[in-house]
C-alpha cells in the first residue's frame, strides 16, 4: 500500500524551545490520519485519545498515566485498554517507546521510515527524537562485522536542556 507523501522532518530543537505547540500536535495527528488509512488501518476513539494524550507535550508518558487520562474521559480504567492502544502506536509507528523512562512519546514523523534517537533531559525529562540513521548505519555496521544482525536498536541519550542547563548554572 501507498505511504503518505514525506514531510520534512520535524524541528527537534522544538521540543526543547518555545513554540506553536497546536500546529505541531495537529500536523503530526494529520500525517498520522493518512497514514493509518492508507495502511488500511483504523484510528479508533481510544488509540486516536491515547496518540492526542502523548502529543500533548514533548515528553513521555508512562502506561499508568496515559491509562489515568483515558479513564478520566471514560474510555475505559483496566490497564489493557491503555497498552493495547500503546501497542497499536508503537508497532505502527506512531509512538516509540522510551525504555529508560518506561514510557511513550509520540513519533515526530509517522509513517516515516526512520530511526530515531532520544535526547532526554534528566531535569524536566522532556524529550527530543532526532533522527539517527548515521548511528544506526555505524551499528549495523558493527554488528555485522562480528557476524552479528542487529534486529532493534534504542539509542537514548540523557543530559540537560538549555533551560536546565541555565537553571543548573545559577
Amino acid at each position: 500500500m501507498p505511504e503518505p507523501k514525506s514531510e520534512p522532518q520535524a524541528d527537534p530543537t522544538a521540543a526543547f524551545e518555545p513554540h506553536d505547540h497546536h500546529q505541531c500536535v495537529d500536523a503530526t495527528l494529520e500525517r498520522a490520519d493518512e497514514m493509518v488509512r492508507a495502511r488500511g488501518l483504523r484510528l479508533t476513539p481510544v488509540r486516536r485519545r491515547t496518540l492526542e494524550i502523548l502529543l500533548e507535550r514533548h515528553g513521555a508518558m508512562g502506561a499508568y498515566d496515559v491509562l489515568q487520562r483515558l479513564s478520566d474521559e471514560g474510555f475505559g480504567h483496566q490497564p489493557p485498554v491503555a497498552y493495547r492502544a500503546l501497542d497499536f502506536l508503537v508497532e505502527n509507528g506512531l509512538a516509540h517507546r522510551i525504555r529508560r523512562l518506561n514510557a511513550f512519546t509520540a513519533c515526530n514523523h509517522p509513517g516515516e521510515t526512520h530511526h530515531a534517537a532520544f535526547l532526554i533531559c534528566r531535569g524536566c525529562d522532556t524529550v527530543a527524537e532526532i533522527p539517527a540513521d548515521p548511528l544506526r548505519e555505524a551499528l549495523d555496521r558493527g554488528g555485522a562485522g562480528l557476524g552479528f544482525h542487529i534486529e532493534r536498536a534504542t539509542i537514548e541519550a540523557v543530559g540537560l536542556c538549555t533551560a536546565c542547563s541555565a537553571e543548573a548554572a545559577q
